[in-house]
């Protein structure tokens, strides 16, 4: 405990290090900041009805800002505001310590302050990383929606609904999360509940292995479904006050996005899916490789997966044909991404996706190879819909995004790895220098490596 007390102050030095050396480097609001900080400068003189119409999220964020000056004292300059959401990063691994102890079935550590290495690693994660040193939502938000998850599994359901209304004011789209986080829960509760003395056995929901699942099954999990409604419905009373909260803000906006709503439609682009589990297997691949067998057996399981006998091969198939239907209809070239040569995506984009009209379909036996590989990864100690859930709730934040941006996965990716219970030390390690790797070169790059004409080169 006291080793991994050491570690998280390490974590915290380079951090506060790092902003220091970002602060002398960028001293000017970049990218986004140049909404955000003039709208939090603004309530932080207690101007309420001051409003920036290009800015697509609720004011959380500049109320955190606030909060700070009220309690602490803090100036809300750009160098204080930025430390808003470097605290929000160094409390990341503390909120993660909790949910990677809830999937491992183990007690967290007794000290708040000594998370454990795997939460630190994950802490590190480099989309978070590099976001909490920005004014930005992305941090913060993600640390809420995780306190979330944990108190909602942890059966402290009023506390996770107000977490997860709270995490609603940095990004509304964030309710999707609560009730992700309500949905676990459940499947929890219902997994492991027993019946008391004397009483009758109470209504199960069909929900076997993931590993040992098949179609059918999946089949009798939805017709199993309405014998448990009466059982955690209870639960659902704190998370129906923030759906219902969601609903008077859709009523009162008159739609999701907060402001800038015509550079923000959400459009249908169910590619967003696929690069998602693209984004998943670039950045975890060390985790994918650590389960039985190594990469051959990672191989090999999602080779069985995919064109184990006929049947498997003829679903292949006809899955990879409506993937190919729907990359052909609903990609999206979204004018941001086409035009903005300050982040990666561009470059990803212009020179992968659209080197060749042929690209996008020869990609979709990879993005199916890496759907299989999650699936076979993180469902080893997990039942068939636990596995399933996450995909299932990621749907409706990804598909009416239009833009293909990392910070759109990162809640999603968190959640993912997060369920993996079982990753031997060995991977930790790998995983660990793998984000510290990207982790130093993207922030080199912005930092040092300024294009002139163009600016700083970011995620």
């Amino acid at each position: 405990m006291v080793e991994t007390a050491i570690y998280y102050l390490v974590f915290c030095g380079v951090c506060i290090t790092v902003l220091k050396e970002l602060n002398v480097i960028v001293d000017e609001p970049y990218m986004d900041e140049p909404f955000h900080v003039p709208q939090a400068q603004a309530y932080c003189r207690g101007e309420f009805a001051t409003w920036d119409p290009k800015i697509t999220t609720p004011p959380g964020l500049y109320i955190m800002s606030l909060f700070l000056k009220r309690v602490f004292m803090f100036k809300c300059t750009l160098p204080m505001l930025r430390l808003t959401t470097v605290l929000a990063l160094m409390s990341l691994p503390l909120v993660l310590t909790h949910f990677l102890c809830f999937n491992k079935r183990m007690r967290p550590p007794t000290s708040i302050l000594s998370p454990t290495m795997e939460a630190l690693i994950l802490g590190a994660f480099p989309i978070a990383w590099f976001f909490g040193f920005l004014y930005y939502t992305e941090v913060p938000s993600l640390v809420l929606v995780v306190a979330t998850v944990v108190a909602a599994t942890d059966d402290r359901h009023w506390l996770a609904a107000l977490l997860g209304l709270v995490s609603c004011t940095f990004r509304q789209t964030n309710v999707i999360w609560v009730l992700y986080a309500y949905a676990l829960s459940q499947l929890t509760y219902l997994r492991f509940r027993r019946a008391s003395p004397g009483a009758e056995p109470p209504k199960k929901l069909h929900d076997p292995p993931a590993l040992a699942a098949g179609p059918g099954d999946l089949l009798r999990s939805i017709f199993s479904f309405p014998a448990v409604i009466a059982d955690i419905s209870p639960s659902f009373v704190p998370y129906a006050f923030v759906v219902a909260a969601f609903g008077g803000f859709i009523v009162w906006n008159g739609g999701v996005v907060l402001g800038d709503k015509a550079n923000h439609i959400p459009s249908l682009h169910i590619p967003q899916l696929y690069y998602f589990f693209a984004f998943s297997t670039t950045f975890g691949w060390p985790v994918l490789i650590s389960g039985p067998g190594g990469i051959r057996g990672l191989i090999w399981g999602v080779s069985k997966r995919m064109f184990g006998g006929k049947l498997r091969i003829l679903s292949t198939m006809v899955l990879s044909i409506a993937m190919g239907v729907t990359v052909k209809l609903f990609t999206i070239h979204h004018p941001f991404l086409l035009s903005d040569n300050r982040h990666y995506t561009f470059y990803l984009w212009r020179r992968v996706y659209m080197f060749h009209s042929t690209v996008p379909y020869l990609l979709i036996p990879g993005y199916v190879a890496c759907g299989w590989a999650w699936f076979l990864r993180a469902g080893r100690d997990q039942t068939l819909l636990q596995t399933l859930i996450l995909p299932v709730f990621v749907l409706p934040t990804l598909l009416p995004t239009p833009l293909l941006e990392p910070r759109y996965f990162l809640i999603p990716y968190i959640l993912l790895r997060s369920q993996v219970s079982d990753v031997p030390t060995w991977a930790l390690a790998i995983e660990g220098l793998w984000y510290a790797a990207i982790n130093g070169v993207t922030m080199g790059i912005f930092l040092y490596l300024p294009r002139a004409g163009v600016g700083r080169f970011m995620w």
